[in-house]
C-alpha cells in the first residue's frame, strides 16, 4: 500500500511534548478513503442519521475535512492488513464516502488522518463523543446572523454550506436578529427559548424591547408575548383574510409579517386598513353581482348582520310554471326514472348511460328552479350580504325596506257594501274601525240627524251597539264549537300562528293569539352561527319557501297539510316563541320554572350544543368559578393543581378537562338528563336546583372584565362562590415557569 505523507507528516513525531505533557500521540498521515474502514471498538452505537450525514457532506464540500480522524491499523493474524479502522470520526468518513458515491470526491482521495497506536481505541471514540460542548443556541444565532450580514450570504446560500434546511436557517436569521439585551438575558437562563421565539416573532428590536418591559415576570408567558408583539395586527385565519384570501392582500401591496415557528400559523396582516378596504370592495361587488344576475332592487355588504335593519322579509315560493316546462320537466323525470330502473343492477353505470343522467339534470337545471321569486318582488326587495365568523359570505335574499313594502289594497265595491251593511266602515289597511259602541261623543253632532235620516231605509247600517251585541253572541258560540273539535282547534291555531310568523300584510286570523319571538343576539355574541341557530334558519327556510305569497291562502294551504306536516309546522311556529332568557328584566317564577318543565320534557342535553371554553365561559367567569368547575368535572386534585396559575394559564388548562368531561354550569343543566348522564359515567355534575329564583335586576352579576385588559383583576373577590365547591386547601401560592410548563403539558396530554 502507497501511504501519502503530508509535509506535517515529515516533521511530526510519534509523540508530540511541551514541557513534559504530551500533546498528541500518533502521527499525522494522510490515508486514502478506500483505505479507511469503521471500528468494532467504537463507543457509538447507534450510528448517525442520513440527514447529520448529508449535512456533515455539505460542510465538508465547501469547507474539507475541519478535524483528522483518529484511526489504527487493522491487524489480522498479527500482520497489519494495509487498512485502517477509524476510533474517532466515523461520520466524517461517512460523509466522504457519501461525496465519494456522488462522484464529487475520488474513492482514494487522501484524508488527513491521526495513527494513534498507544491509546484504547474505545476509549478515544468515547472521549471524542463525551468531551465537547455545542455552542450556546444564542451564539449560534448571532453567528448564523454574523455571515448573513458580513459575508452577504442568504438563506439558501448558509443552508447549502452547512446542510440544514433553508427553513431553519431563516429561524435562526430571526432568532439572531432579537434585541442583544433579550439574547443576554436568554443566555443568563432569565428567559426560556419559547419566550424569546415569541419575541423573534416580530423582527422590531424596539418592539421587542416595548414588550418585555409592559410585561411583568409573570406574564411573559410565551402566549402572552407573542399577542403583544402581534396586538396592532391581523392573524391569518382572521375571517377577512380567510374571505379575501392571504394572496390577494399579498398581491394588493400588503405587508405580512411571517411566523417562522408556527408552521400551521400563516402569519399576520399588518395593513389593517387595507384589508378592511380590498374585504368591503370584494363584498360590494358581490353584492351587486348578484343584484345585476337575479334582479333584485338593491343589495348591500356588512361585515355584521345588521339587527336593525328595519325591513319586512319576504321569502322563496314555489313558482308557476307554463304547460310546456310542466310537460318537458314531466318528459325528462320520466326517462330518468326509465334509466335507473333499467340500469338499477349495474354499477357502476355505463358511460353512455351517465353522460344521459347528467344531460337530464342540466336540462332540469336550465328550466330553473322549482322555488324562487316573482320578477315583481325582486323589483321591491333586496339581498343583504353577511360576513360570517367562518370568513365565508352569506347571501340573504328577500329584503323589503319601509319605503318599498307595497300599499295595502283597496276593498272592492261588493266588499265595501257588505261591510256598510254589516254597520261597519273600511279602514285604512282593508281593516274595519268604527267608534266603539260606548263611544257617544264620538259620533259627533250630525249622528242624531243621521240617524233619522235613515230610520226609514231598511238598507240602512244597523246601529253600532248592536252590530256589537251580535258579534258577541257569534263569538261566544264559535268558542264553544271550537271547544268541541280538538281537531279543527290546532288547524286554526296553526293557521294564525302562520299568518304571524310568515305574513307580511298583517293579520289574517280572527283568533286573537299574539306570537313573538326574543332576538338572541342581543345577549350572545355570534349565537346566529351556533348549531341550533342554523337548524332553526334553515327549518324556517323551508317552511318560508312553501307559503302562498298572499295572507288569504295561508288556511287553504294549511287545511291542505297531512297531519304530520301541520304537527311539524304548528311545533316551528311554536318553538320560535320560546323566552328562557334571564336578563334585566324581572321575570315571574312560573314563567322560569315552565323553561325548566320544557326542558326536562324535551330531556335537553346541552352537552349537545355548547362547550366551556374560553371564549364561551371561562374567559368571563372568575378564577374561583373556574376551580369550582375542575373541582366538580375532574377532581379537587386537579383543581388544586391549578389553583396557583395567573387566570389565562388556568383557563388554558382548564379547558381541555372541562370539555372533555362534558361539564355544565347549573343554569344550562336539565334535571334528570344531566344527573343519568353522570351516573353513567359520562359527567361528574352536581344534583341540580329544580327550584327557579326570580331574577331581578340586583341579582344580575356586572359582566366580567376582559382579562385581556386587566390581567387578574378580572379574578373579581366579591364573586358569589359555593364555598364547598372548592376545597378549603386549595395552594394559591405563585407557581414557578417550570411548575407551570408542566402542568401546561399534563393538562394538554
Amino acid at each position: 500500500m502507497t501511504q501519502v505523507h503530508s509535509p506535517a507528516a515529515s516533521a511530526a513525531t510519534p509523540a508530540a511534548k511541551t514541557g513534559g505533557l504530551i500533546v498528541q500521540y500518533g502521527e499525522v498521515r494522510d490515508i486514502p478513503l478506500n483505505r479507511l474502514k469503521a471500528s468494532p471498538k467504537n463507543a457509538r452505537r447507534v450510528g448517525h442519521s442520513a440527514e447529520v450525514i448529508a449535512a456533515r457532506a455539505a460542510s465538508i464540500s465547501h469547507k474539507g475535512v475541519l478535524q483528522p480522524l483518529v484511526v489504527e491499523p487493522e491487524v489480522k493474524d498479527g500482520r497489519e492488513t494495509g487498512y485502517f479502522l477509524v476510533s474517532a470520526g466515523e461520520g466524517r468518513r461517512q460523509a466522504l464516502r457519501l461525496l465519494a458515491k456522488r462522484k464529487a470526491l475520488a474513492k482514494g482521495a487522501a484524508v488527513r488522518c491521526v495513527v494513534d497506536t498507544t491509546n484504547d481505541p474505545a476509549e478515544v471514540s468515547m472521549d471524542e463523543n463525551l468531551s465537547r460542548e455545542p455552542m450556546h443556541p444564542a451564539d449560534q444565532f448571532e453567528a448564523f446572523k454574523d455571515l448573513a450580514e458580513r459575508k452577504g450570504y442568504g438563506a439558501e446560500e448558509i443552508a447549502a454550506r452547512f446542510g440544514v434546511k433553508p427553513e431553519i436557517v431563516r429561524q435562526r436569521l430571526r432568532l439572531g436578529a432579537v434585541a442583544p439585551a433579550l439574547l443576554d438575558l436568554y443566555r443568563e437562563e432569565a428567559l426560556t427559548l419559547d419566550q424569546v421565539t415569541a419575541f423573534a416573532v416580530n423582527p422590531d428590536p424596539e418592539r421587542q424591547m416595548q414588550v418585555y418591559a409592559q410585561l411583568s415576570a409573570q406574564q411573559r408567558q410565551p402566549y402572552a408575548i407573542r399577542r403583544a408583539m402581534t396586538e396592532t395586527k391581523v392573524a391569518a385565519d382572521d375571517r377577512r383574510v380567510r374571505f379575501l384570501g392571504f394572496e390577494a392582500y399579498v398581491e394588493a401591496g400588503g405587508a405580512v409579517l411571517r411566523d417562522l415557528f408556527t408552521p400551521e400559523n400563516a402569519g399576520w396582516v399588518e395593513d389593517v386598513a387595507l384589508l378592511d378596504r380590498l374585504v368591503g370592495e370584494k363584498l360590494a361587488a358581490l353584492a351587486l353581482e348578484v343584484r345585476e344576475r337575479e334582479g333584485w332592487k338593491w343589495a348591500s355588504a356588512h361585515l355584521e348582520f345588521p339587527h336593525g335593519h328595519g325591513c319586512a322579509r319576504i321569502w322563496e315560493h314555489v313558482l308557476p310554471r307554463s304547460a310546456e316546462e310542466i310537460a318537458a320537466l314531466e318528459a325528462l323525470d320520466a326517462e330518468a326514472r326509465d334509466l335507473i330502473d333499467q340500469w338499477a343492477d349495474v354499477d357502476p353505470l355505463p358511460p353512455e348511460v351517465e353522460a344521459r343522467l347528467t344531460a337530464i339534470e342540466d336540462a332540469r337545471a336550465a328550466i330553473g328552479d322549482d322555488y324562487g321569486f316573482d320578477p315583481e318582488e325582486k323589483a321591491r326587495a333586496g339581498v343583504l350580504v353577511v360576513l360570517t365568523p367562518y370568513g365565508e359570505a352569506r347571501i340573504d335574499r328577500g329584503f323589503v325596506r319601509p319605503e318599498d313594502a307595497p300599499a295595502p289594497e283597496a276593498e272592492d265595491a261588493a266588499e265595501d257594501g257588505a261591510d256598510v251593511a254589516d254597520g261597519s266602515a273600511p279602514g285604512e289597511g282593508g281593516e274595519t274601525v268604527g267608534n266603539a259602541p260606548w263611544d257617544d261623543d264620538a259620533a259627533g253632532e250630525g249622528s242624531d240627524a243621521a240617524e233619522a235620516a235613515t230610520a226609514e231605509d231598511p238598507a240602512a247600517p244597523l246601529p253600532e251597539r248592536v252590530v256589537a251585541d251580535l258579534t258577541a253572541h257569534r263569538t261566544a258560540a264559535l268558542r264553544d264549537a271550537l271547544a268541541q273539535d280538538p281537531d279543527l282547534a290546532q288547524l286554526a291555531l296553526v293557521h294564525a300562528l302562520v299568518s304571524r310568523v310568515f305574513g307580511l300584510s298583517g293579520a289574517a286570523s280572527c283568533l286573537d293569539i299574539r306570537w313573538g319571538s326574543r332576538e338572541l343576539g342581543g345577549y350572545a355574541e355570534g349565537i346566529e352561527e351556533s348549531p341550533a341557530a342554523q337548524t332553526i334558519a334553515e327549518r324556517h327556510r323551508q317552511w318560508a319557501r312553501q307559503m302562498p305569497t298572499q295572507a288569504e291562502a295561508f288556511w287553504d294551504f294549511v287545511v291542505g297539510l297531512d297531519g304530520d306536516s301541520r304537527a311539524s309546522l304548528l311545533a316551528h311556529c311554536v318553538s320560535l316563541t320560546l323566552d328562557g332568557v334571564r336578563a334585566w328584566e324581572r321575570r315571574p317564577v312560573p314563567v322560569l320554572a315552565h323553561v325548566e318543565t320544557l326542558a326536562s320534557a324535551l330531556g335537553l342535553d346541552m352537552r349537545a350544543y355548547w362547550s366551556p371554553t374560553g371564549r364561551r365561559y371561562l374567559d368571563r367567569v372568575t378564577k374561583a368559578q373556574v376551580l369550582a368547575a375542575v373541582a366538580e368535572a375532574v377532581s379537587p386534585e386537579a383543581a388544586a393543581r391549578l389553583s396557583g396559575l395567573r387566570k389565562c394559564e388556568m383557563v388554558e388548562a382548564a379547558e381541555p378537562l372541562l370539555v372533555e368531561a362534558g361539564w355544565l354550569p347549573s343554569v344550562l343543566r336539565t334535571a334528570g338528563v344531566t344527573t343519568e348522564a353522570a351516573e353513567a359515567g359520562e359527567v361528574e355534575a352536581a344534583p341540580v336546583e329544580t327550584d327557579q329564583p326570580e331574577i331581578g335586576p340586583s341579582e344580575i352579576a356586572p359582566p366580567a372584565a376582559d382579562p385581556a385588559e386587566d390581567g387578574d383583576d378580572a379574578d373579581g373577590e366579591g364573586a358569589a362562590l359555593d364555598p364547598e365547591a372548592v376545597p378549603a386547601d386549595l395552594d394559591q401560592t405563585p407557581r414557578d415557569e417550570a411548575e407551570v410548563a408542566a402542568i401546561l403539558a399534563e393538562a394538554a396530554a
